[in-house]
């Protein structure tokens, strides 16, 4: 008997138990899932399911083997979105063959065509798995890219003038990310100052002092000047027995000393506008004192 005809004869004998065999399946893969989907729940996911597999082993159908695969691999990417475990979604797939050896188990005749089904089954649990993985790496990889984006934030905080606060290690892909926000951020609002504030990295050391360098440089071709602020004691430090050099970078202690020398520059003061102009508000006036009558 070839696996063709074994499997055709399987598919005829599991469909004549159907409902036993697929109640049988809910109730374990029930158990699996510990109350995480309901018995409705699963005896609908799992009704589709079987349909597919009788249908892939009856071999009257080209495209069921397609289809089942497919649904198990869009059914394991749920279970990735939703927090279930490797564990709880392989084990929905392998609990068909418990549910299955418990209906074929006096039938000595269906043996070797157990075996065959067992063996899809394996391949099917197989496939399950590895597409959990897959969805389960790509979650994390988006969640880590969200996470790095909102970690670096470019602010605007005064007119021509924008900070990029850092906070956390810096490394190459977090430069690039920084470098681009930054230059994104140059070109819309025209700002001829930039600040790198580090304050919130942990540690400053020649890989991370050549990261600023290359964001420096990228500003200043588009005609920025980049203050680095943040550079506490224990920084300065790190920096000077390093041999590093900023060259002509101007660095400041704290963010406000940083953007007190932008203005300076400028040669504004916190209570002027762009054009250097004092603030107009209301003026108050001193009571002049009577004269000699």
């Amino acid at each position: 008997m070839d696996v063709d005809s074994s499997q055709a004869r399987m598919a005829a004998y599991m469909r004549d138990h159907q409902d036993k065999v697929v109640s049988r399946w809910t109730e374990l893969a029930a158990v699996g899932l510990r109350g995480r989907s309901s018995a409705t729940e699963v005896r609908r996911e799992l009704d589709d399911l079987y349909a597919l597999v009788l249908r892939s082993m009856s071999g009257a159908d080209e495209q069921a083997s397609a289809e089942l695969r497919a649904t198990l691999a869009e059914l394991s990417r749920a279970r990735a979105r939703n927090g279930f475990t490797p564990t709880e979604t392989a084990l929905g797939v392998f609990a068909l063959k418990d549910a299955v050896y418990e209906l074929v188990a006096d039938a000595a005749d269906l043996a070797p065509e157990y075996l065959a089904f067992s063996r899809m089954i394996d391949d099917l649990g197989l496939l399950t798995f590895e597409t959990y993985a897959a969805a389960r790496e790509q979650i994390i990889a988006d969640q880590a890219a969200s996470m790095l984006e909102l970690s670096t934030p470019v602010i605007r905080l005064w007119d021509g003038v924008i900070a990029v606060p850092l906070v956390g290690a810096l490394d190459s892909a977090r430069t690039q990310l920084v470098m681009e926000k930054l230059l994104e951020t140059l070109v819309a609002t025209g700002a001829d100052h930039a600040m790198l504030d580090i304050t919130g990295v942990p540690t400053v050391d020649t890989e991370v002092a050549q990261h600023l360098l290359k964001t420096v440089s990228a500003a200043r071709l588009l005609g920025t000047e980049c203050i680095v602020s943040g550079i506490r004691p224990q920084v300065a430090q790190t920096i000077v027995s390093l041999g590093i050099e900023f060259g002509d970078i101007a660095t400041k202690a704290t963010l406000a000393d940083a953007l007190a020398h932008v203005l300076d520059r400028r040669g504004q003061r916190m209570g002027q506008q762009r054009t250097g102009q004092q603030r107009t508000g209301p003026q108050r006036t001193e009571p002049q004192k009577p004269g000699p009558a």
